[in-house]
C-alpha cells in the first residue's frame, strides 16, 4: 500500500529522527522501547497505589459501595466473615479463606468480581441480594484500573474522632491566596524573554539543567497554529513568517491566531471536555435527545473568541439567569447554563431517589473539579478522607442543585414565545375539532353497521366452510361479494375463532352452532337457519348492550342507574373502540361519509392547514437550568437517600470561606455560589484555569492533576510561576488571551523538542521544561488537519451538530454530534474522553486498531484522493516533483528533501504489478498521498 522505503506510522515513536523517511531505528537501540520495557518491568510488581484520578474514582464510587454493601460482613468495625476484610487495602490484598479477593487488572480472575456477578452458586455476595448492574460495573472498572486504593496505612474506615482542624487544613498550598513575589534571579540573563522564563530558568539552574536551543521557525509556527486553532498553517502563512525577520515576528503570528475565530473552536473543545459535553444520555430508556445542545457548545466558542473575562465565563455557566442582566442579555447568554443543563439524567424506574442523588452528584462533581480543582464528590458518603471537605459541605452544594431544575429556556422575546404558543394552541383546537368530528362520524357509522352483523357472521361461516377446498376464495373477494368492509370481516373472523369461546356471552349463539350447521363442503347455497339465527341473536345482544350504554349516558349520573356490567363494557370496547371489530379506520372514513360530511370535514382540514402555515416556527431554546423551590437538604447517611441526618444549609465550602460561612439566601443559591467561585478571594479558581492553559500548551500542567489540587493531587512543579500567572490573570481583568500570549511568547514555549543527554539524566520526564515535548495530535486536530490539507474542510462556524460518520461531513470535528450512549467509533478509537464525567486531560493509547484505521479507512483514502485532486488541479505545479514538494508543504509545513522527492517520483513512475486488484483500483499518486497523510510526521508536533 505504501511506497518502498516510506515507513508507516508507528504512533509509538518519541524521537525526532523517526518522523523522517530514513531507515527505522533498530528496536534494540530505540530509547522508547527501552523505556517501555523498563516501565513494564516496574508495573509487573507494582502495588495498587492510586493516581489522583483513580483515587477520586475509588473515593467517589468504590468506597461508598463497599461501605453500603460489604462492610456489614467484611469490616473490622462490624465483623469479618470468611477471613476477608474490605475496609482496608491490606484486607483485600491478603484475601480471605477462599484466596486472593482481587487480581488487579483482571476482573474475570478476581473472586470479588465472580462473587458479585453471582457467577458461582457457592460464592454469591452480598448474600441478601445481587448488586445492580451499575454497581457491578463500578467494581469491574475498579479492578480493570488495577484496583487503585489510596487507603495507605489506613485502619478501619471509622470516622475521625477529632473532626477537621480548619486552621491546619488551610495551610495546604492550594488554599493559600496566590501572591506575586519578586522575579527570581537567574545566571543566564540573556535567555529569558519574559517573566515566565525567569521562573522556569531559575528552577532549571537550581538542578544543573540548561534549556536546549530554540525551535526552527517552521516547527514553531506549526506548533503555535495547532495550539491555538487546531489546524495546520498554510504554506503562505509559513512563508510570511519565514520572511519576517523582525523581533516581534512571532508575536504577530500569536496575535493573528488569537484573533482567529478558529481559536474559540480549538479552546472551546478543551473546555467541553471539562464540561462533559454531550447531546444525549448514557441509558436508552425514555431518552429525549438534547437537539439544541449545540447552542451551549456554540456559546462557549463565541465567549472564548470574544475573550470574555473568565470570572464572567464562570458565573454565566453557573447562574447566568440570576445576574441581574436585561432580558436581552439573559437570552443572549442563556445557553451558557448548558454546563448543567446538558448533564447526566439517570433512569428512574428502578430507584428514583438514588437516580436523583446521582444526578446531583454529577453536578457537584463537575462544578467542583471543573472550576475549583477539588474532588468534593468524594464526600458524598463520608467526610473526605484526604481533603478538608466534610460530608455536610457536599450536601450544602447538592442542595443548591436540588433547588434548581432542568429547563428548556427560550432564546427569544416573551412576545415571540407567546405568539408561537397562541398559534400552537389554535392549531390544537382545530385538530381537536377535526378529531371530535371524525370520531363522532366513525362511531355513528360503526353503530349503523350493527344491522350488518348477520351478514358478517354469515360471511365468516362461508369462509370457514371453504377453508378445506382446493381454492378457497380470498377474504377480500368474499367481502366484495357480500358488500362488507374487508377490515371488519377480518376482525370478525378473528373474533369468532374458537380461542374466544366464553370470552363474551353475546357471542354464545355462534359457538353453540351444531356440527351439522358447520358441516359440509358445498361452495354455494343458502345459509343454514341456525347460522342466520346465530347472526340475528348476536345482533340483538349488541343492540341491547348499546341501549344499556345510551341509558347510562342519558341519565348523566343523576338517575339511579346501575353501572355497566363489566362484560357489557368490555364487549362495547371490543366492538366499537378505536381498534374494535366494527371500528372504522381513517383510510376508510372518507369513502363512507355522506357528501355533506365530506364537505364539512374538508373545510375544517383546510382551516387547520392554513393555521399551520401561518404559525411562526418554533423559537430557539437552550437546555439550561432554572430556579425551583429552594430547599436545604439533609445529609444522606453513607450516601443512602433513605437514611437522612442533619440539615446541610446551602452555602460555600468551609475551607474556602470561613468556619461558618453564611447560608445562601438568594433563591437556589446559584448566584451566590457563582460569585464565591469567581471571587478574587478564592485561591483556587484562577490557579485552576491558568494551569489548564499551561497543560494544553506544554502537554503537562504546572500541577500535573489539572482537576485535583487537593492532597492527592500533584504539587506544582513551579508554585511561584503558577501564582504569578493566577495573579496576572486576575489583575488583567481575567482575560485568557493575555495569558496565552505570555506563555507562548516565552523562550520556554519556543524551545526545540530535541534531546539532551545530561538533562535527561537529571529530568527524563522534562518536568522542569528544558525542552518542548513532542505531542501527538488529538483526534479533532488530526481529522481537521486531514480535511484541511486535502482542501475539503468547510470552515463554517456554529450550527446544529452533524454525525461524524456521514461521508459528506467536512466540517470541523468540534461540530460532531457527541453521544454518551453510542460515541462515534472514530472518536472512541482515538482517545476521546468519556462524556459521562468531567475530563481534565486525554489519555493517549497506542493500539493496532488505530494503525489499521489509517491503512484501511475509506475516510483516509477519501482525503488522499482529494489531496491528489488538489495537487493536480493547481496550474502552478508543473510536474510531479513540484507536486510532491507542495504535498510536503501542505502536510508537514516543510519542503521535501531531494532524496524524498526522488524516492516518491520513482515510485509514481514505476509500473504496477499485475494481479494486484486492490492496488490497481488506487492510483500510485493516491497511494503516495495516503502514505504522506498516514505518517508520524503528519500526526505529531515538535
Amino acid at each position: 500500500m505504501f511506497p518502498p522505503g516510506i515507513r508507516q506510522s508507528s504512533r509509538n515513536c518519541q524521537t525526532s529522527s523517526c518522523d523522517r523517511w530514513d531507515e527505522p531505528i533498530p528496536v534494540s537501540t530505540h530509547p522508547f522501547w527501552w523505556r517501555m520495557l523498563l516501565g513494564l518491568a516496574c508495573l509487573a510488581g507494582a502495588p495498587a497505589y492510586a493516581s489522583s484520578e483513580d483515587a477520586a474514582f475509588f473515593e467517589s464510587k468504590v468506597r461508598p459501595l463497599l461501605i453500603e454493601r460489604c462492610y456489614e460482613c467484611h469490616s473490622q468495625e462490624k465483623k469479618i466473615k470468611g477471613g476477608l476484610a474490605l475496609d482496608t487495602r491490606k484486607g483485600w490484598e491478603n484475601g480471605g479463606e477462599s484466596g486472593a479477593a482481587v487480581v488487579p487488572g483482571d476482573p474475570d480472575k478476581s473472586l470479588l468480581i465472580r462473587a458479585v456477578r453471582y457467577a458461582d452458586s457457592t460464592l454469591e455476595m452480598p448474600p441478601k441480594g445481587k448488586l445492580t448492574a451499575e454497581e457491578i460495573e463500578i467494581f469491574e472498572q475498579w479492578v480493570k484500573r488495577g484496583a487503585p486504593d489510596p487507603r495507605v496505612n489506613e485502619a478501619a474506615s471509622s470516622p475521625s474522632k477529632g473532626g477537621i482542624d480548619w486552621e491546619q487544613a488551610r495551610k495546604h498550598w492550594a488554599f493559600q491566596a496566590p501572591e506575586r513575589g519578586p522575579l527570581p534571579e537567574v545566571q543566564n540573563k540573556a535567555w529569558p524573554k519574559n517573566a515566565v522564563d525567569r521562573y522556569i530558568l531559575s528552577a532549571m539552574e537550581l538542578r544543573g539543567i540548561q534549556p536546549v536551543g530554540q525551535a526552527q521557525k517552521r516547527d514553531l509556527i506549526r506548533r503555535a497554529t495547532f495550539d491555538l486553532t487546531g489546524l495546520p498553517p498554510t504554506p503562505q502563512e509559513i512563508e510570511a513568517f519565514l520572511a519576517d525577520s523582525s523581533p516581534d515576528a512571532f508575536a504577530r503570528v500569536v496575535d493573528r491566531l488569537l484573533a482567529s475565530p478558529h481559536y474559540g473552536e480549538r479552546w472551546g473543545r478543551h473546555w467541553l471536555d471539562v464540561a462533559r459535553y454531550a447531546e444525549d444520555q448514557a441509558h436508552t430508556f425514555g431518552v429525549r435527545p438534547n437537539t439544541s445542545g449545540y447552542r451551549y457548545r456554540d456559546w462557549v466558542i463565541a465567549a472564548l473568541n470574544a475573550d470574555m473575562p473568565y470570572d464572567e465565563f464562570v458565573k454565566r455557566q453557573i447562574a447566568g439567569d440570576q445576574l441581574g442582566d436585561s432580558p436581552e442579555q439573559v437570552r443572549q447568554h442563556a445557553a451558557a447554563l448548558g454546563f448543567f443543563g446538558l448533564g447526566a439524567v439517570y433512569y428512574k424506574n428502578s430507584d428514583k431517589a438514588k437516580a436523583e442523588a446521582d444526578e446531583l452528584d454529577d453536578r457537584v462533581d463537575t462544578l467542583s473539579r471543573g472550576f475549583l480543582g477539588l474532588t468534593v464528590s468524594c464526600a458524598r458518603c463520608h467526610d473526605h478522607k484526604f481533603d478538608p471537605i466534610p460530608t455536610q459541605d457536599y450536601y450544602s452544594l447538592a442542595g443548591v442543585f436540588r433547588s434548581s431544575k432542568l429547563s428548556d429556556t427560550p432564546l427569544t422575546s416573551a412576545e415571540e414565545v407567546s405568539a408561537y404558543q397562541q398559534a400552537q394552541g389554535r392549531i390544537k383546537e382545530l385538530e381537536a375539532g377535526i378529531k371530535q368530528f371524525t370520531n363522532q362520524r366513525k362511531e355513528r357509522l360503526a353503530y349503523a353497521e350493527v344491522a350488518l352483523v348477520p351478514r358478517y357472521v354469515g360471511a365468516v361461516w362461508k369462509m370457514r366452510r371453504q377453508a378445506g377446498l382446493p381454492k378457497p376464495r380470498p377474504l377480500n373477494e368474499v367481502a366484495k361479494q357480500e358488500n362488507l368492509r374487508p377490515s371488519a370481516l377480518k376482525k370478525w373472523s378473528d373474533l369468532l375463532h374458537p380461542d374466544n369461546l366464553s370470552k363474551f356471552s353475546a357471542l354464545d349463539p355462534w359457538f353453540a352452532l351444531s356440527a351439522s350447521a358447520a358441516g359440509g363442503l358445498r361452495e354455494e347455497g343458502e345459509l343454514p337457519t341456525e347460522v342466520v339465527s346465530a347472526g340475528l341473536a348476536i345482533q340483538k345482544n349488541l343492540e341491547l348492550a348499546l341501549e344499556e350504554q345510551r341509558a347510562k349516558a342519558a341519565a348523566g349520573g343523576k338517575a339511579p342507574t346501575p353501572p355497566l356490567k363489566p362484560q357489557t363494557r368490555d364487549l362495547i370496547n371490543a366492538m366499537f373502540g378505536e381498534k374494535g371489530v366494527m371500528g372504522i379506520g381513517d383510510d376508510e372514513l372518507l369513502g363512507l361519509l355522506e357528501p355533506k360530511d365530506k364537505v364539512e370535514l374538508g373545510e375544517m382540514q383546510s382551516v387547520c392547514e392554513a393555521a399551520k402555515k401561518a404559525a411562526p416556527p418554533m423559537y430557539p431554546i437552550a437546555h439550561a437550568i432554572a430556579e425551583a423551590a429552594p430547599v436545604d437538604m439533609k445529609v444522606f447517611l453513607r450516601g443512602d437517600p433513605k437514611r437522612e441526618g442533619d440539615v446541610a444549609p446551602r452555602r460555600f465550602l468551609r475551607v474556602l470561606s470561613g468556619d461558618e460561612p453564611a447560608p445562601f439566601r438568594s433563591g437556589s443559591g446559584r448566584r451566590e455560589l457563582a460569585e464565591s467561585i469567581a471571587s478574587r478571594n478564592n485561591p483556587l479558581t484562577a490557579r485552576v484555569i491558568v494551569n489548564r492553559l499551561w497543560h494544553h500548551h506544554f502537554g503537562r500542567g504546572l500541577v500535573g492533576t489539572p482537576s485535583n489540587f487537593g492532597a492527592l493531587g500533584e504539587k506544582p512543579t513551579h508554585p511561584e510561576l503558577l501564582d504569578y500567572l493566577a495573579v496576572r490573570l486576575m489583575e488583567g481583568g481575567w482575560r485568557l488571551k493575555a495569558i496565552h500570549r505570555e506563555m507562548m511568547l516565552s523562550a520556554t514555549y519556543q524551545l526545540a523538542s530535541e534531546g539532551h543527554v545530561r538533562n535527561e539524566e537529571v529530568d527524563a520526564d522534562n518536568r522542569w521544561r528544558w525542552r518542548m515535548n513532542r505531542v501527538r495530535l488529538d483526534v479533532e486536530s488530526w481529522r481537521d488537519a486531514l480535511l484541511s490539507v486535502s482542501g475539503r474542510l468547510v470552515p463554517e462556524l456554529g450550527g446544529p451538530s452533524l454525525n461524524l460518520a456521514d461521508a459528506g461531513n467536512v466540517r470541523r470535528t468540534v461540530y460532531a454530534k457527541i453521544s454518551r450512549h453510542d460515541l462515534d467509533s472514530l472518536l472512541r478509537l482515538f482517545d476521546f474522553p468519556d462524556a459521562n464525567i468531567t475530563s481534565d486531560k486525554r489519555t493517549e493509547t497506542t493500539v493496532p486498531q488505530q494503525q489499521l484505521f489509517i491503512l484501511n479507512s475509506p475516510f483516509i483514502l477519501q482525503q488522499a484522493k482529494a489531496l491528489v485532486g488538489r495537487l493536480h488541479g493547481d496550474p502552478a505545479l508543473a510536474d510531479d516533483s513540484a507536486r510532491v514538494n507542495q504535498a510536503f508543504l501542505l502536510a508537514y509545513g516543510r519542503p521535501a528533501a531531494a532524496d524524498e522527492i526522488r524516492l516518491l517520483v520513482d515510485f509514481l513512475h514505476a509500473p504496477d504489478s499485475e494481479g494486484d486488484v486492490r492496488l490497481n483500483k488506487v492510483s500510485r499518486w493516491e497511494r503516495a498521498a495516503h502514505a504522506i497523510l498516514g505518517s508520524n510526521e503528519f500526526s505529531h508536533l515538535d
